[in-house]
C-alpha cells in the first residue's frame, strides 16, 4: 500500500504547543485530500502519514500536499514491517531493488532516520547494509555527495518506510492558525504576493477588490477572481468582496484638490475595507505596499493612509524591491495573471502630479468637504460577494 510521508519543520519548534499545531495541519490535510483516494491521515512521531488506495492517486495527492502550508517536504513511500530486536532487512532490500528498476541512475545513497532509538541497529549500520545489498543487486555504486538517487529510509513504530524522491512543500504554518485577515487585492503583481505571505504565516485571507465600474470594464474583476481562485488551492475556500469605486472616486475629484486625491482614495478604501473586516471578524488589513515604490507608498503617505483605519495594517512586502516581488510572483504562480492588461480603478482619475508628502491635517481638511460616512455606506452596500471552494471547482 502506498503512503505519503509528510514532514514539517517550523511546527516541530513549538514546544508544548506542537501537538496543537500538528493537529491543525492534519485537519487541513483531511479536508484538502478529500476525493483523492486517501483513506487515512494520521500522526506518527515527527511526521504525518497519508494512506491512499493506489499509486494512481499520487498525482492528485501530490498536488494537494504541495499547496498545503505547514508541509516542509513529503515523499511517496512504501513500507515493510520490521522487528526491532532482530531485524531482517532482506524483504526491505528486495522491495527497494524492485522500486529502483523504474529508475535510470548510476549512483545512489541511503539515508536512514530512526524515530525510535530502541531499534537495535544504528542509522549508519542500516545505511551500510542496505547499500551493500543494492550495490550487489543493481550493479550501481554508492555516492555520498552527488548521488543520482537518494533512498530515504524511516524506521517508525515497527515499520520501515522507504522513498526514492523527496519533494519540497511550501513550509510555513497551517492555514487558519493565525486567524483571519482582509487583503486589499488590486489585480497587480504586489498584492497577491502579500496575500500569499500572510497565508504562509497561518492566516486565513479574505479579499476585497475596489474596481472602477461604472466607468471601467470588468477586466480587473475577472483577473482578481482568477487570482483568488488560485489561492483556494492553499486555503480551500475564499471570500472576495467586489466594491464599485468609480462613483466614490468621482465624488473625491469633484470636491478635493488634485494633488491629494490618490491618498484620499486610499483612505476611503481603508475605511470601507475596515468595515468589511469587522463583519468578517478579521484582526488586520493587508496591503501590497512596498516602501517608496510609488507616490502613495512614501513614508509620509503610508502614515497618512494608515491613520484612516483603527485595525492593524500589515505590509509584508514593505522592504522588498520590485524585482524581488516579481520573482516571488513567478514562483507562486500569480505573475502571468497579474500582468494581463486590465482597467484598474487605481488608473482612474489619477492626478498628473500626486503629492508624495501629504500632511494629515491637510488631508483631513480636504475630507471635510466629503460625505465620508455616506461614501463608506455606499461602498459597503454596493459590494458583491463571491465565494470560492476548491472542492466545488
Amino acid at each position: 500500500m502506498p503512503y505519503a510521508l509528510v514532514h514539517y519543520h517550523e511546527l516541530a519548534l513549538k514546544g508544548r504547543n506542537r501537538g496543537f499545531f500538528e493537529q491543525r495541519l492534519i485537519q487541513h490535510l483531511q479536508r484538502a485530500l478529500k476525493n483523492t483516494g486517501v483513506t487515512d491521515v494520521r500522526s506518527l512521531p515527527g511526521r504525518i502519514r497519508v494512506t491512499f488506495q493506489s499509486e494512481t492517486s499520487w498525482d492528485d495527492v501530490q498536488d494537494r500536499l504541495r499547496h498545503t502550508f505547514g508541509v516542509a517536504n513529503y515523499s511517496l513511500a512504501h513500507s515493510q514491517p520490521i522487528n526491532y530486536d532482530a531485524p531482517d532487512l532482506q524483504p526491505l532490500c528486495e522491495a527497494m531493488a524492485t522500486a529502483l528498476q523504474s529508475k535510470t541512475f548510476q549512483t545512489f545513497r541511503v539515508t536512514t532516520k530512526r524515530a525510535d532509538k530502541r531499534f537495535s541497529k544504528t542509522s549508519i549500520e542500516l545505511n551500510r547494509e542496505i547499500g551493500e545489498y543494492l550495490c550487489a543487486t543493481t550493479g550501481k555504486r554508492v555516492s555520498l555527495n552527488a548521488a543520482d538517487v537518494t533512498i530515504g529510509v524511516e524506521i517508525v513504530d515497527g515499520t520501515a518506510y522507504f522513498s526514492l524522491v523527496k519533494y519540497p512543500g511550501p513550509g510555513g504554518l497551517p492555514t487558519g492558525i493565525s486567524h483571519t485577515v482582509l487583503c486589499l487585492i488590486s489585480g497587480g503583481i504586489d498584492s497577491p504576493v502579500a496575500a500569499y505571505r500572510m497565508m504562509k504565516r497561518g492566516c486565513k485571507v479574505i479579499f476585497v477588490h475596489f474596481h472602477g465600474r461604472p466607468y471601467l470594464s470588468r477586466a480587473s474583476e475577472e483577473k482578481v477572481r482568477d487570482l483568488v481562485s488560485h489561492f483556494t488551492r492553499y486555503q480551500l475556500t475564499a471570500r472576495l468582496y467586489l466594491v464599485p469605486f468609480g462613483d466614490i472616486q468621482r465624488n473625491v475629484v469633484v470636491n478635493t484638490p488634485a494633488p491629494s486625491r490618490v491618498i484620499l482614495y486610499r483612505r476611503m478604501m481603508m475605511r470601507i475595507a475596515e468595515e468589511i473586516a469587522k463583519t468578517e471578524r478579521c484582526w488586520g488589513l493587508v496591503t501590497g505596499d512596498s516602501l517608496g515604490q510609488v507616490a502613495s507608498q512614501t513614508p509620509e503617505n503610508l502614515q497618512t493612509v494608515s491613520n484612516a483605519a483603527s485595525l492593524p495594517i500589515l505590509r509584508p512586502l514593505i522592504g522588498m524591491d520590485k524585482l524581488e516581488i516579481i520573482n516571488e510572483a513567478q514562483r507562486i504562480g500569480t505573475f502571468d495573471t497579474s500582468i494581463e492588461p486590465d482597467q484598474d480603478c487605481c488608473t482612474l482619475f489619477v492626478p498628473r502630479h500626486p503629492n508624495t508628502r501629504c500632511r494629515l491635517p491637510d488631508v483631513e481638511q480636504a475630507e471635510r468637504s466629503l460625505p465620508i460616512q455616506s461614501m463608506i455606506q455606499e461602498g459597503i452596500t454596493s459590494a458583491e460577494l463571491a465565494e470560492f471552494s476548491l472542492h466545488a471547482a
